[in-house]
C-alpha cells in the first residue's frame, strides 16, 4: 500500500498555504471539490482575464531577425482587457507592419527609445530571445518608469543583471521573467506533495537540458534557466557553493574555444557541461548536457528525490509531473510503480484544458500585475532571473578557476573573459 496522503488533510493545507487558488477549476490536489475559481484563477480552459484595480498601458518591444518577439511574448496582451495597447517598436520594417497588423497597437515605432519617451506607458514586454539586447532595453524601461514583462533569458553578464536589479529596485519597479513553468498550477501541487512528505525528505535534484545540436554550454543557458528555476522552486532559495566540469570534445575547455555564442548568448565554450550545486539546507543539485545525445522522450526535466521516493517534472505550463513512491528509487526491485500527477493531484485527470505557451503567459501576466498592485515580488522575479544567471554563469567560473566556488559570485565578470 502506497504511503499517500489523505485529500482532506492535503486540501486542507492547500487552503492554508493559499495554492489552492491556482489548481482548477473545481478540485483540490487530492480531488476533494472546492470553491469556484475567483476572475484571478485559472479556468479548465486556463487562466481567465484578471480583473485588477486598474488599467495598463503597455508597450511591445520586437527585434525581428534578432529575437523576434520570442515565444510569442507580444500575443497575450490582445486578450486582457484591462490592457490598452499603446504602441509597438521593431526596427525591421517588415517585422514591424507584421506586429502592427497582429496586435492592433494605437501606435508604431522604428526606435523603441522612442517609443518609451513619447508614450506614457505602464508596462513594456521585451519579447525578443536574443539576450544581448536585454540589458539596453531594460535600463531603458526603468529609464521610462515601467515594469516589465520579458522573455528569458536574462542578461548575460553579472555586471549587466546587477545593474538593472538596482535601477529597477531604486524606482520600485516589478519585473518577471517568462519561465512559464514557474506559474504552473502543477508545479504548485507538486511542491505542496513535497511539503506534505509525498516523498519524504529531499535528498537531491537532478535535471537535464535537451542535449540535442546545442548540448553543453548553448544548453545550459536556453534550456537549463528552466531547469534551474525549478531546482530553487525545490530547494527554496538559492545554492551556496557550485562545482562544475566544461569540455570540448573530451578536453577542459581554454580561451581558444570560447565563441560568441548564438542567440546573442555573449561567451560560450563547451560541448559537455556537468554542473554540481549545494543548498543550504543540505540538498544537493546536478545539471548535466551534453552535445548530440538527445533522447525521445527527452531527458528533459527536472527529478527530486526523496528518503521515500522520487518526483519527476517537465518544464512548461501545466506540463506534466510523475511520483514514483519508492523509497528505493528502484521500482524494478520494490514493484512500485509511477503515477501522473496533474493539477488536481495523484492520478487524477487533469481538469485544465490549456497548457499553451499563451496560457502560461496569461497567468504570468496576471501574477506580474497582481504583483505590482499589491506591492510584492512576481512569482518569477527580477532577483529569480538574476539567480538562475548565477547558477549558469557558475559553472564557467568554477571551470575556469579549477575547483569548487562559493556563491553568490565574489568577480561579476563573465568568467569566459577571463581565461588565461
Amino acid at each position: 500500500m502506497t504511503n499517500r496522503l489523505t485529500r482532506r488533510g492535503f486540501q486542507s493545507s492547500l487552503v492554508a498555504t493559499g495554492l489552492l487558488a491556482s489548481l482548477s477549476p473545481t478540485r483540490s490536489a487530492m480531488g476533494t471539490l472546492a470553491e469556484e475559481p475567483s476572475p484571478n484563477e485559472p479556468t479548465p480552459n486556463g487562466p481567465s482575464p484578471i480583473k485588477p484595480a486598474r488599467q495598463y498601458r503597455v508597450g511591445i518591444i520586437g527585434a525581428t531577425g534578432r529575437g523576434d518577439y520570442g515565444h510569442a511574448v507580444d500575443v497575450p496582451f490582445t486578450r486582457l482587457p484591462n490592457v490598452e495597447l499603446v504602441a509597438c517598436a521593431d526596427a525591421n520594417p517588415q517585422g514591424l507592419a507584421k506586429a502592427v497588423e497582429r496586435l492592433r497597437p494605437q501606435k508604431s515605432y522604428a526606435d523603441y527609445h522612442e517609443m518609451l519617451s513619447r508614450e506614457s506607458l505602464d508596462l513594456v514586454a521585451i519579447c525578443p530571445r536574443w539576450i544581448d539586447q536585454h540589458f539596453e532595453m531594460l535600463s531603458a524601461a526603468a529609464q521610462a518608469n515601467c515594469h516589465v514583462y520579458m522573455e528569458k533569458p536574462f542578461c548575460p553578464s553579472l555586471v549587466e543583471c546587477d545593474k538593472i536589479r538596482k535601477d529597477f529596485e531604486a524606482k520600485n519597479l516589478k519585473l518577471a521573467i517568462a519561465h512559464t513553468g514557474q506559474y504552473s498550477p502543477v508545479l504548485a501541487t507538486v511542491l505542496e506533495l513535497v511539503r506534505q512528505g509525498a516523498i519524504g525528505e529531499v535528498l537531491e535534484l537532478r535535471g537535464r537540458g535537451k542535449e540535442d545540436h546545442r548540448g553543453g554550454a548553448e544548453d545550459l543557458w536556453v534550456l537549463g534557466s528552466h531547469i534551474f528555476a525549478l531546482m530553487r522552486s525545490f530547494a527554496q532559495g538559492d545554492p551556496i557553493r557550485c562545482s562544475a566540469r566544461i569540455e570540448v570534445q573530451g578536453q577542459a575547455i581554454r580561451k581558444e574555444h570560447v565563441v560568441d555564442g548564438n542567440e546573442g548568448l555573449g561567451p560560450l565554450a563547451g560541448d559537455h557541461v556537468q554542473a554540481h550545486y549545494t543548498f543550504p539546507n543540505g540538498i544537493s543539485g546536478s545539471f548535466g548536457s551534453r552535445k548530440s545525445m538527445a533522447a525521445n522522450p527527452s531527458r528533459f526535466a527536472l527529478q527530486v528525490f526523496g528518503s521515500k521516493g522520487v518526483l519527476e517534472i517537465e518544464s512548461g505550463y501545466l506540463a506534466p509531473a510523475y511520483i514514483l513512491q519508492d523509497g528505493s528509487w528502484s521500482p524494478g526491485r520494490s514493484g512500485k510503480k509511477w503515477e501522473k500527477v496533474t493539477s488536481a493531484g495523484i492520478g487524477l485527470d487533469e481538469p485544465i484544458q490549456d497548457g499553451t505557451y499563451q496560457a502560461g503567459h496569461l497567468a504570468a501576466i496576471a501574477d506580474l500585475m497582481l504583483a505590482i498592485e499589491n506591492q510584492r515580488e512576481p512569482k518569477c522575479s527580477l532577483g529569480d532571473a538574476l539567480g538562475i544567471t548565477e547558477m549558469i554563469l557558475a559553472t564557467f567560473e568554477s571551470q575556469r578557476v579549477g575547483h569548487e566556488i562559493a556563491l553568490p559570485l565574489e568577480s561579476r565578470v563573465h568568467p569566459l573573459t577571463l581565461l588565461g
